[in-house]
């Protein structure tokens, strides 16, 4: 999503950081069921820690270190 400058609100208060604007640029995209690949949890390492994506009955992922 891009906002032109005038679809932004003013920016009254100096105290407040500015508003972050979403990149244009295209981001990567992944389908859960090819991390998965038919299983209903996954353990993931990221450097030294490892987090497990799970499946639930409800179809909703859960990440947990």
């Amino acid at each position: 999503m891009v906002f032109a400058a005038s679809d932004l609100p003013e920016q009254s208060d100096p105290t407040v950081p500015p508003m972050v604007v979403p990149h244009p640029g295209p981001q990567r995209q992944v389908q859960s069921r090819d991390i998965l690949q038919g299983e209903r949890e996954v353990w993931i390492i990221h450097g030294q820690d490892m987090y497990r994506l799970r499946e639930t009955k409800n179809g909703k992922l859960i990440l947990q270190k």
